[in-house]
């Protein structure tokens, strides 16, 4: 396998606690959450159980201008936004088309405009839905459009593996990246999933917490009192591309993704393996490609979803990788603040694992009332300073249909 080094050259994000990367960070860092009621006529018309989500911060729609963002379902129009701020702070590569790739991800895809084409053609026919209706809805819509606007021809790929799907895109970047396909490669991924129907469908699984009377203390990771999820929305873009390319062009180098794992458990279509052998391999696989071992890891940005079942199968899959070393690790559980944003959820967190390596401190963890014996990781409501001198991080999502992905990068 190639050891060409990737580095991590631009990051841009929209999410429920910034408009744009740094504002997200710097929300995270302190200890803001993004979840608030929602103020949808819809919410008593269909009479929600749950009535709050993550909503995104800013409005695509109001960043983009008018023709761009009525041809794009708001999925796209996320994945817009946070890739025209990304290919900015990488000072807007000057790359050949044919060396700039796409490697992106959602885990729904154009939900809105699916049902509002579906609640068109029941009330009014046919012929009053719009033309442009397939190519808003179809799951690849945010690859094909970003490889139409930055004009990036080595290729336009597209993950769907629920919520391990755009830390899976930072993989198969990575992996193309080595592989000679591409110099640069715009990465990550979107959602833009809070509707009537999902919250709704989610709800009737007991997946989403029902703290209707708190939605900022919703999302509490590792929390004995725990309940589940919290929807949220957004996306998050990297730009990757070979050192050797970006040494060239005197790029800045926030740092390097030098590991990445995707395994499937093969054990229930939406619980995780309870022994969490998937995750584990994942876990493994990021770090034999990174050439590390488990003892060179100090800092984790886990999965971490909030829900009874899914934090102490994935302690215990990260135990069984470290040992009893885990609970030395410092490890955030970032979806306390920013609730998870399913497909785009882990370009998101991948962005914050590079800047805790960057600035040297791991993000906090809000809403840990009480820790769960069972998920007892190094955790806290603080910000916890990594100290100087090199470091490793992993950051995990695992998805819906078995599907794990790790990613590990290195500091600069």
């Amino acid at each position: 396998m190639s050891t060409t080094r990737i580095v991590v050259t631009g990051i841009g994000a929209s999410s429920p606690i910034g408009g744009t990367a740094p504002e997200s960070w710097s929300a995270l860092l302190a200890g803001e959450s993004g979840a608030r009621s929602l103020e949808h006529d819809w919410v008593q018309e269909y009479q929600l159980p749950v009535t709050f989500a993550a909503e995104a911060k800013v409005r695509p729609d109001t960043v983009l201008q008018r023709p761009v963002a009525k041809r794009l379902d708001p999925a796209s129009q996320f994945a817009m936004v946070a890739a025209m701020e990304a290919w900015a702070d990488a000072g807007s590569p000057d790359v050949d088309p044919d060396r700039l790739g796409v490697d992106f991800a959602t885990g729904i895809g154009g939900v809105w405009t699916l049902l509002d084409a579906w609640d068109t053609l029941r009330e009014k026919g046919p012929r009053r839905v719009m033309p442009m209706t397939v190519p808003m809805l179809m799951p690849n819509a945010a690859a094909g459009n970003l490889s139409l606007h930055f004009g990036a021809r080595a290729y336009a790929r597209t993950v769907a593996s629920a919520c391990a799907s755009s830390t899976e895109s930072l993989v198969n970047a990575l992996s193309h990246l080595r592989d000679g396909l591409a110099d640069v490669v715009i990465a990550g991924g979107t959602e833009s999933a809070i509707h009537p129907i999902t919250l709704a469908a989610f709800a009737s699984m007991q997946a989403l917490s029902k703290r209707n009377d708190s939605p900022e203390t919703a999302s509490r990771p590792a929390s004995i009192d725990r309940d589940g999820f919290v929807m949220a929305e957004g996306a998050a873009v990297l730009i990757l591309e070979t050192e050797e390319h970006a040494r060239a062009r005197g790029a800045k180098i926030y740092g390097a993704l030098v590991g990445g794992g995707v395994t499937a458990d093969s054990h229930h279509i939406t619980a995780n393996d309870p022994e969490g052998h998937g995750a584990a391999r994942a876990v493994r696989q990021a770090l034999e490609m990174a050439g590390a071992s488990p003892d060179d890891v100090t800092h984790i940005n886990a999965h971490a979803t909030s829900t009874p079942v899914g934090d102490p199968n994935e302690y215990q899959a990260l135990r069984a990788v470290f040992g009893a070393r885990v609970d030395d690790i410092p490890v955030s559980a970032t979806k306390a603040s920013t609730g998870h944003l399913l497909g785009g959820t882990g370009a998101l967190e991948a962005i914050f694992t590079v800047l805790a390596l960057r600035d040297r401190v791991a993000p906090p963890t809000i809403n840990l009332t009480e820790q769960d014996p069972d998920v007892p990781f190094r955790i806290s409501g603080e910000p916890t300073q990594l100290g100087a001198g090199d470091h490793l991080a992993i950051s995990n999502s695992f998805g819906f249909g078995g599907h794990n992905a790790v990613v590990a990068f290195a500091s600069v």
